[in-house]
């Protein structure tokens, strides 16, 4: 990841690691039942401490930075298995295909796909904070086994180890990615995923983030005076017209939105907010 200090919060703001804001619960009703298989099935983890692990884990995680996804458990909702694109995904990994998690976190994403037959030394992870690497051993229980490579960098600058993969990616992951940025850095975004994909048609982008009927820019929710860009289904296609006019390439740019009851119950995002789910293709 890049450095979200503009993204999410200043360090002076962060300094004392706050709980008393809307994006922290201080329990978890219910372990999603995957999120559930997983650590029981893949982490050999009991039953009866699973949630005590995750809650262990989770104040580990807010004291390195207290993002909304560690804050409300959303770490917990696997998201790339229920996309339509999974069977295909699994089935290009399991055959030698590269997938990279694009701001992985602890790596649950990669996790899961381990757990459905992937072989872990196919996937890739990157995030801008290495400690969240180390969670993610201890949250799944795995250091000796995961021979997954993960990669501490801002997808925004030169790095050695994530340049290597260049050209070398079939599929890029980016959950709740491209929402932390402003369009221009959005569009940079773009094209740097476009250097990493694969020249092969179909090779894809896919994710989820914040977007709105109305795209433009939107008061970052947990950055006072930052900026966020969100898209509807039109202004997303244009963002990969662009990029792949100034990149040489071409790409199928699809997306839908849906309404989330969370946007309305925690009360600080904007009006039109929904849940944007999207897939894009090398053409």
């Amino acid at each position: 990841m890049r450095d979200e200090s503009s993204a999410v919060a200043t360090e002076q703001e962060l300094s004392g690691r706050s709980r008393d804001v809307p994006w922290y619960n201080d329990t978890l009703d219910e372990v999603p039942q995957a999120a559930r298989d997983l650590l029981e099935k893949y982490s050999k983890i009991p039953p009866e401490e699973v949630k005590d692990h995750i809650y262990a884990i989770r104040e580990e995680a807010w004291s390195v930075w207290p993002y909304p996804c560690i804050g409300g458990f959303r770490f917990m909702n696997l998201n790339l298995c229920t996309t339509g694109q999974y069977p295909e995904i699994l089935d290009r990994v399991k055959k030698g295909k590269k997938l990279l998690d694009l701001g992985c976190c602890f790596g649950q994403e990669m996790r899961s796909l381990m757990l459905d037959g992937a072989p872990s030394e196919h996937l890739y992870g990157t995030d801008l904070r290495p400690e969240f690497f180390e969670l993610g051993y201890d949250l799944f229980l795995d250091r000796e086994t995961c021979k997954s490579k993960f990669i501490a960098a801002d997808i925004f600058q030169p790095n050695p180890e994530l340049d290597a993969l260049n050209g070398k990616i079939s599929i890029v992951y980016a959950g709740a990615f491209f929402h932390l940025f402003d369009r221009p850095e959005q569009l940079q975004l773009a094209k740097r995923v476009a250097t990493l994909l694969s020249s092969d048609p179909g090779s894809m982008v896919l994710g989820r983030q914040v977007g709105n009927v109305t795209p433009g820019r939107y008061e970052h929710a947990t950055n006072e005076g930052g900026w966020m860009f969100r898209h509807n289904e039109h202004s997303w296609k244009e963002l990969w017209d662009e990029a792949g006019r100034e990149t040489g390439t071409q790409w199928d740019a699809r997306a839908e939105l849906r309404v989330n009851d969370r946007f309305r119950k925690q009360g600080y995002n904007a009006e039109g907010s929904r849940d944007m789910h999207f897939c894009v293709k090398r053409v």
